[in-house]
């Protein structure tokens, strides 16, 4: 069973930092083929934030997010992390990681993903 839990949500005011983790367990993320972080805004939509691609290890980030936010993982941690930066008013919402080990296609797409987690409230006053 393969479970992922984040932490790391908290309420901070514009231009800090915050980092999200995302910890694995049931299946080693090392073999992963797509992982990714998404976020839902208050009355909006889950957006896509940033993922890694297995097949050229790239790492894709929305354009609001590029030169702030960091994907990064700890493969002896079995854990994902998002390093946020500079946070701004707009980046206020629930962040979820997710990962899927079903090889082929991209990693952007939310239907692209069997496991999620539950999510972790991230807030930034201005």
């Amino acid at each position: 069973q393969v479970q992922l839990v984040e932490s790391g949500g908290d309420v901070v005011q514009a231009g800090g930092s915050l980092r999200l983790s995302c910890a694995a367990s049931g299946r080693s993320i090392i073999s992963t083929y797509c992982r990714g972080w998404f976020r839902q805004a208050p009355g909006k939509e889950r957006e896509h934030v940033a993922s890694i691609h297995l097949g050229d290890y790239s790492t894709d980030y929305v354009d609001s997010v590029k030169g702030r936010f960091t994907f990064s993982r700890d493969n002896a941690k079995n854990t994902l992390y998002l390093q946020m930066n500079n946070l701004k008013p707009e980046d206020t919402g629930t962040y979820y990681c997710a990962a899927d080990w079903m090889y082929g296609g991209g990693c952007k797409g939310e239907a692209r993903y069997n496991f999620w987690g539950q999510g972790t409230q991230v807030t930034v006053s201005s």
